[in-house]
């Protein structure tokens, strides 16, 4: 999902280690939208090197934010969480904001190779002229 919207708060880095003893990094930033008449506010979280996105980008901007929503439940109430996954400036071509940089592709050479057809001249022969 993709949601545009001006960056109006980021909240404090959060760490910690998990039950499995690994390190962990969270930081939630809060957009409000541009898209419609009666502009929202939207808290979302990134996680691990995401974290680092967020840093590029200064209160006040207008954002374009992908992420994913999940919900859980835990002693009879539900907990939605909406992760970012991707930030990049509003109205900039894919590709050039605070993404990880994609290797580049394969480029396809200059001159098409040489295409060869055959001729079945036996199917010409054949009484059977079905047209498949």
């Amino acid at each position: 999902m993709e949601v545009t919207g001006r960056l109006i708060q980021k909240l404090a880095l959060q760490s910690g280690v998990g039950k499995s003893g690994s390190n962990w990094q969270k930081q939630e930033f809060v957009i409000e939208t541009t898209d419609s008449q009666y502009p929202q506010k939207i808290c979302a979280s990134l996680w691990g090197d995401k974290v680092d996105m967020l840093n590029s980008f200064n209160i006040g901007v207008t954002v374009v934010v992908s992420f994913d929503i999940s919900s859980r439940e835990y002693n009879g109430k539900w907990y939605t969480d909406v992760r970012a996954w991707k930030i990049a400036l509003a109205g900039q071509p894919q590709g050039t904001a605070a993404e990880p940089s994609q290797p580049a592709a394969a480029t396809l050479p200059e001159t098409a190779p040489e295409i060869t057809t055959f001729t079945d001249t036996a199917a010409e022969d054949s009484a059977d002229d079905l047209p498949f």
